[in-house]
This record gives structure tokens, sequence and C-alpha cells, in this order.
């Protein structure tokens, strides 16, 4: 059973039919999407139906996941099973060659193997993850995807702003969260160890990465903020909290490649959660 004080929160924040969309969402069979990465050379399987305003991505029925995922050009690299919403998040970034990137909470590395394959493999990438197993995950991912450009720091992402003040052209910070767009009734464990005192527990790691994130930019910079949590107090409520403390730090609209929902600040994007896309927040800031 879904916790009350979830429902309830989410009725009392969005209203009764965001509510019942998002409950519906919990119980709905997922598509699985995969990106075809174009630093491991090779054919690439012919299945899966294209997404629309997607280059490159492609979604199967979830009764073939698992034949997907046993694909030799999934164990070698040469496709990456990723979530669509994951993608909106790398393109608002936009990274170009050349630039130095900072991917705040990198693992699994998904989003880490986009960024260098936007970059064609120039510039250079630090992925920080402080989790030891998810620190290993994301270097043998990042390796079998033929990601050159990353360089990995098993390290405090809140500690990274000041020992690298200034130094990125662009910051992704996907914050960890409490999850809550990927809830699933057949799957207590997915939010079983949700309670309101966790949510607020993350809120304040959130704003300790976020600020370092910021410090972390240089001037013109460009951060991506985005959660996978459909709390209003874990998104707009942080990057509120950025905004009121930098007074250098101003929202850029998003121009998002599918259909999406406004955040509550004018400029930020949600992604409700369906068939196939995973619930998402996305705000991108401009250091001035």
């Amino acid at each position: 059973m879904i916790p009350s004080e979830f429902v309830d929160r989410l009725e009392a924040e969005f209203g009764a039919r965001i509510r019942e969309r998002v409950l519906a969402s919990f119980s709905t069979e997922k598509r699985t999407a995969f990106w075809i990465n174009p630093l491991v050379a090779g054919d690439t399987p012919d299945v899966g139906a294209a997404i629309d305003g997607m280059v490159d991505v492609y979604a199967v029925d979830a009764t073939e996941r698992a034949a997907l995922v046993d694909r030799p050009a999934a164990r070698d690299g040469r496709i990456y099973l990723l979530n669509p919403s994951s993608l909106v998040a790398v393109r608002a970034l936009a990274p170009c060659h050349g630039e130095e990137i900072l991917d705040l909470a990198a693992a699994p590395g998904g989003k880490t193997i986009v960024m260098a394959a936007a970059m064609q493999n120039t510039g250079r990438i630090a992925a920080v993850e402080p989790i030891r197993a998810r620190f290993f995950r994301l270097k043998a991912n990042l390796d079998r995807c033929g990601v050159a450009i990353a360089r990995c720091y098993q390290d405090d992402g809140r500690r990274t702003g000041r020992k690298t003040p200034e130094r990125f052209d662009r910051v992704l910070l996907d914050a960890p969260c409490a999850s809550e767009a990927r809830f699933r009734t057949d799957d207590p464990s997915t939010f079983s160890h949700w309670t309101p005192r966790k949510t607020k527990e993350v809120v304040r790691k959130q704003r300790g990465l976020i600020a370092s994130a910021f410090r972390a930019l240089k001037s013109g910079g460009v951060l991506v903020y985005c959660t996978c949590s459909l709390s209003a107090r874990e998104n707009e409520g942080v990057v509120e909290w950025l905004l009121r403390r930098e007074s250098n730090a101003h929202i850029v609209p998003i121009e998002a490649p599918v259909s999406v929902s406004d955040g509550r600040i004018e400029g930020t994007i949600r992604i409700w959660p369906d068939d196939l896309y995973d619930g998402f927040f996305v705000a991108k800031i401009e250091k001035r």
C-alpha cells in the first residue's frame, strides 16, 4: 500500500487529478527505453519503437526487457538502457565538446555517457559518487561504453565546490532524492523506507549539494538540477533556497523535446510518470 501520507501530500500539492494520474502510473507496466551509443562501434539491434523528440532512443514493451538486457549490444555498451527523462536533463545542460563538466551525483553513469557522446569524447568530465559500490559500478559502465574523457572521484559532492571553486563550464546535479516517481504498487521495497521525516533529511543533503554545485560553476556557467521525486520541497523548494542564497543565480527557461508541465518556478519543468517516462523535475540555472 502506497503510504497515505504521501498520497495526501501529493493531492495537497498538485490536486486530485494529478494524484490519480500519478497513482495510476505506479501500477502501469512500463516500457523499457534504450539509447544507441555512438562511442562504441558496431551493429545495434533492430528492435523497439522510436521515441518522439528523441534522437537514437527506442523503447520495447515490458515483456521484452529481459531479452534486451541479454543482448550482446547491451553487454558491450553499443546500447544503454536509460529512461528518456534522464535525456531531457542532459539536453537541458547542452554540454559542448572541449568543455569541463561536473557530474556531481554520477552513478550509475548513464547521463555521464550521454554527455561524453555529446562532447564527442573531447574535454573533461569529473564524475563524483560517494558510495563505494555505486562508484565502482559507475567506473565499469563508463569503461564499457567507451567514455575516454571522464575521471571518477569517490567523494561527498558537498565538498566539491570548496575544493574546485569556479572551475566548471557546466554542472549536472541529479540529486539523491526520495525517488517517489519510481514507486511501484507491486514492489513494496520501492516505498517501504519512505517517510515524511526522511524527505526532510533528503532536502538537507540536496541543499548542500546544490550549494556545492553552484560554487564549482564558472561565472557564466550553467547548472542543471533534477530529481526523480515528486515533492515540491525537494524540487522547487531546493531551487528557491539557492536563488535566495545566491543573488547571481538565475533560472533559464528549458526547451523540452517532449510534452511537459511547467514547474511552480517559471522556466522549470515537470515530467509526470507514465508508461514510459519516469517522473522528473528539471531546473536550469545560470551563474551570471
